[in-house]
């Protein structure tokens, strides 16, 4: 099975194939006339209704964001604690 190249579309695109939706062409007929993927085409729906952005970071959840956060805060504390165990082991030697 040979795959496709992964294809890029502009926001312009997503809302004018969103719009045929919500004006009422099937997505049958949708999803036929410009090759898309079911999965592909709900999304977009769902992220239209939701914020009216395509883009993914719009389209989280609180938890979602809050997730990332801490998860960007574990990994500065870590890098911190990282470099403290480094410079007591530095300051150790030198004591010596």
């Amino acid at each position: 099975m040979v795959r496709r190249p992964r294809r890029t579309f502009t926001k312009e695109f997503k809302t004018q194939i969103v719009n045929l939706y919500l004006g009422g062409k099937k997505k049958s007929e949708i999803l036929r006339e410009y090759d898309l993927h079911a999965v592909t085409l709900d999304r977009w729906i769902k992220q239209h209704q939701g914020t009216g952005s395509f883009k993914e970071a719009d389209n989280r959840t609180p938890e979602e964001k809050e997730l990332i956060e801490l998860r960007k805060r574990n990994q500065q504390l870590e890098m911190e604690n990282d470099i403290l165990k480094q410079e007591a082991l530095i300051m150790g030697r030198k004591s010596k």
